[in-house]
């Protein structure tokens, strides 16, 4: 018997073995122990994970099957919920810090593909005419269907200079078309200004944890650099995929001087958290336009929100990502 035939027989003998278990667990409710439903469930669980330990045709990993089990626990919840190991958590802080190496895509998971939110400005992504609310349906020709956002976006990660393939899906464009890029090293400027004679533009690109600390920079040069006949602020959000939560209050409260900025809520109405504007040092009263399109998400549309909310700033553009 060759390997392939014996592990498709392993596979089928656990097949077996699990249906009959489900069917006993159908025919003798639990209630009969005494367990209630959710404890039912987690021992439905414990009894699949050793049978699996003990049956399947090779020794499985058992670190690996919890991971696994986790994650797919998370992934039904939502396409932002997933568990995070050491070294995935380690390339999240270097994401938030606006260095890594990739192709500077901003993505998420949804109908089981890839959906761009954003390409990040001066990025492969963005030299490749990639745009929001593409789809990515292979990477290197394999199948995202199946992976986790989290295995997805790792693979679209890996040594720089080295080449990437996606397959994209353009809606309203027919068929599928492939694009080569090259991974390079990110480094995502959060925060890019100049005058527009008596305008101030800001261009956000995103919100990592330089972008406050770039906000304010700008604001004070360009004040500087036009002087007292400066007429008010274009902020550019365009394109801006989000990015930390901390980072997108401390934005809006340089425009805000009173007022909710943003308030996180879950089931518990007891824990619900409230983030005001608070008084500050550096305020800018100048009339705000915020500009928006379908790459702004998340942090990007709390901005935009919470500006428009206190008529603070006027809103342009595009109906904007919704992840926010």
């Amino acid at each position: 018997m060759t390997r392939r035939s014996a592990k498709v027989l392993g596979l089928f003998l656990v097949t077996i073995v699990a249906s009959i278990c489900c069917q006993e667990v159908a025919a003798k409710p639990w209630r009969s122990h005494g367990m209630s439903p959710d404890r039912r469930q987690l021992k439905l669980f414990g009894d699949a994970f050793e049978l699996i330990l003990s049956e399947y045709v090779e020794v499985p990993d058992q670190e690996k099957l919890i991971s696994a089990a986790l994650n797919g626990m998370l992934s039904a919840l939502d396409p932002h919920s997933s568990m995070l190991d050491d070294e995935e958590l380690r390339e999240l802080k270097a994401e938030a810090s606006g260095r890594f190496g990739g192709v500077g895509l901003e993505v998420t998971m949804e109908d089981g593909v890839l959906k761009v939110i954003a390409p990040l400005d001066d990025t492969p992504a963005m030299r490749a005419g990639i745009l929001a609310n593409d789809l990515i349906t292979q990477l290197d020709g394999e199948d995202v269907q199946g992976m986790s956002l989290i295995e997805a976006t790792d693979k679209m990660r890996g040594q720089l200079n080295t080449p990437i393939t996606l397959t994209v899906v353009r809606p309203g464009k027919g068929e599928p078309f492939e694009l080569k890029l090259t991974r390079q090293r990110i480094r995502v400027d959060p925060v890019t200004a100049n005058a527009e004679g008596d305008i101030g533009y800001l261009r956000i690109s995103t919100f990592t944890d330089e972008t406050r600390k770039g906000v304010r920079e700008a604001i004070a040069q360009l004040g500087k650099e036009i002087g007292p006949n400066l007429k008010g602020w274009i902020v550019d959000l365009r394109n801006n995929p989000g990015g930390l939560l901390d980072q997108a209050i401390e934005v809006s409260n340089v425009f805000l001087r009173r007022g909710e900025i943003v308030s996180l809520r879950g089931r518990d109405a007891s824990k619900v958290r409230h983030y005001y504007a608070k008084p500050a040092r550096f305020k800018s009263d100048r009339p705000v336009v915020v500009l928006i399109n379908g790459g702004s998400a998340s942090a990007s549309e709390i901005v935009a929100g919470a500006l428009q909310d206190h008529r603070r700033a006027t809103v342009i553009g595009t109906r904007s990502f919704g992840k926010g």
